[in-house]
């Protein structure tokens, strides 16, 4: 008999500073909707644990901790409607992780595209956290029984592993226990691409600030930044595949219909013939009018740095009565006495 379990939707993300429009658009948005759809729990984490497999400046960190939960509850995620927390608070994230440790096979580990991007030929000299962070993302997800989680192009191989231990320890120990969790991947712009170069992602590591529109940013800036964002002298074409060689122009369609809650086909249809000084003015508007107040509402819950720690706190109360009996169950399937 295939156990139930009950639609739950989990996703984290590092709080390594400058959040930003890609951030915004490929996950916070797209959390919210999960949340306000109503058909399914949803759980979101800071996941700090992941922020230290390299180093992090303590006070740093805990400063981007706190504006990350800002960033969320600005973007619209209600810690009253979703579990919100911070990963550390909740130690069987870690507890789980361990278990999991010992499940998922050094090989599995190695294959990761991440690791060997991050860990690169200095892999010596890379953390052993660094090396085991896909079992602590499966602890993650596994200690609420997430049956759902919306993911970007470049997790996807950390969740077929997720699914590989689940599908492991359930082999291993005979049960059904932990769900087979299935990615979410969808919108028009789950993958938001730099300002300047429309053929890498957006990303805060550029030197360059005028290649991404931080959620920081005030109104006059992100119209700025969408005014000088490079595009080609062709007007946009009459139908998508017209965009096929023009990565910049293809990127900026992809914002506008993600902010307006649209298809890139109907923003390049009701655009057709336009050149793009005249699309980039328009695609300003849209872009203050719906991240300007973002910014506002952050930049208002970082003065109170006190009820962004409440805030987490009951988050962790909360998360922990879905967790605890999960690492309960696991001990007790491993064999660990006295549980």
């Amino acid at each position: 008999m295939t156990a139930k379990f009950t639609p739950r939707v989990f996703s984290g993300m590092q709080p390594s500073g400058d959040l930003h429009l890609g951030n915004y658009l490929g996950a916070m948005k797209r959390w919210v909707d999960m949340q306000n759809a109503g058909t399914h729990e949803t759980v979101y984490c800071m996941v700090d644990l992941h922020a230290i497999t390299v180093w992090q400046d303590p006070a740093a960190l805990a400063r981007s901790t706190r504006e990350l939960c800002a960033g969320f509850i600005a973007a619209g995620i209600d810690p009253e409607k979703s579990i919100l927390i911070n990963q550390s608070q909740v130690p069987e994230h870690a507890q789980l992780a361990w278990i999991f440790n010992c499940v998922a096979r050094m090989g599995w580990m190695g294959r990761m595209t991440q690791w060997k991007d991050k860990a690169g030929k200095n892999a010596e000299a890379a953390s052993l956290g660094l090396f085991a962070y896909p079992a602590l993302m499966a602890a993650d997800i596994l200690i609420y029984h997430a049956t759902h989680v919306p993911v970007g192009e470049d997790q996807k191989q950390h969740l077929e592993l997720t699914r590989d231990i689940a599908a492991k320890f359930n082999h291993d120990y005979g049960v059904d226990f932990f769900p087979i969790t299935e990615p979410v991947i969808e919108g028009a712009a789950t993958r938001v691409m730099n300002l300047r170069d429309g053929t890498k992602k957006m990303s805060k590591s550029d030197p360059s600030d005028m290649t991404r529109i931080n959620m920081t940013d005030d109104a006059d800036t992100i119209a700025r930044k969408i005014r000088k964002a490079k595009t080609d002298p062709d007007p946009l074409p009459d139908n998508l595949g017209g965009l096929d060689a023009r990565p910049e122009a293809r990127n900026l369609v992809n914002i506008w219909a993600a902010l307006a809650e649209t298809t890139p086909e109907a923003v390049v249809e009701a655009n057709a013939g336009k050149l793009f000084g005249y699309f980039k003015q328009d695609l300003a508007e849209i872009a203050v009018e719906k991240l300007a107040p973002i910014a506002d509402e952050m930049a208002r819950l970082m003065q109170d740095e006190g009820e962004i720690d409440r805030i987490l706190a009951r988050g962790a109360d909360r998360a922990r009565a879905l967790s605890a009996p999960v690492l309960e169950e696991t001990y007790r399937i491993v064999g660990m006495v006295g549980r």
